[in-house]
């Protein structure tokens, strides 16, 4: 069994049946059991509001929300969320005590939604499912991230 969290562009993947996308449902079988596929609750928001800005229509509206009934929603107001938000905000500009970052690295920009689905995916134990380079200096430090090249996949 795996467990899974659908970073937001996995997830728009998915809603628009890119190639990278389907090489997700292939390969990692979130949807299929005993595989568990979760999302963060800041990836609906993010999916909603792009939804909001860009107009989408009511079709893509109602593909977007039968997609996003198939994957649980994990709100982020949990004491191990929010405990690994703290952690990865420091790690990012090397003010963990305990974790360094790599030689030569003094920083690293990452935005605080993508640390939000980090930490949840972290309190999970849930491997990140991305296309997001952003999250690879997390990977084996406080998560396992698997990132897909969606261009490699066109």
């Amino acid at each position: 069994m795996s467990r899974y969290v659908l970073d937001t562009n996995i997830v728009l993947g998915l809603l628009k049946g890119a190639p990278y996308a389907r090489y997700v449902l292939d390969a990692y079988q979130p949807f299929s059991a005993p595989n568990i596929s979760i999302q963060s609750i800041v990836t609906l928001a993010e999916l909603e509001a792009m939804g909001f800005r860009r107009q989408w229509g009511t079709p893509r509206l109602e593909k977007l929300n039968q997609l996003l009934r198939k994957i649980p929603l994990q709100d982020i107001n949990h004491p191990a969320i929010i405990r690994q938000y703290v952690e990865i905000d420091a790690y990012r500009h090397n003010g963990h005590p305990d974790q360094k970052l790599p030689q030569g690295q003094s920083a690293f920009s990452m935005g605080d939604n993508d640390i939000w689905i980090a930490a949840t995916a972290a309190a999970l134990k849930a491997s990140l499912l991305t296309t997001d380079k952003d999250f690879l200096p997390l990977h084996g430090v406080f998560l396992d991230v698997v990132w897909i090249d969606q261009q490699g996949m066109q």
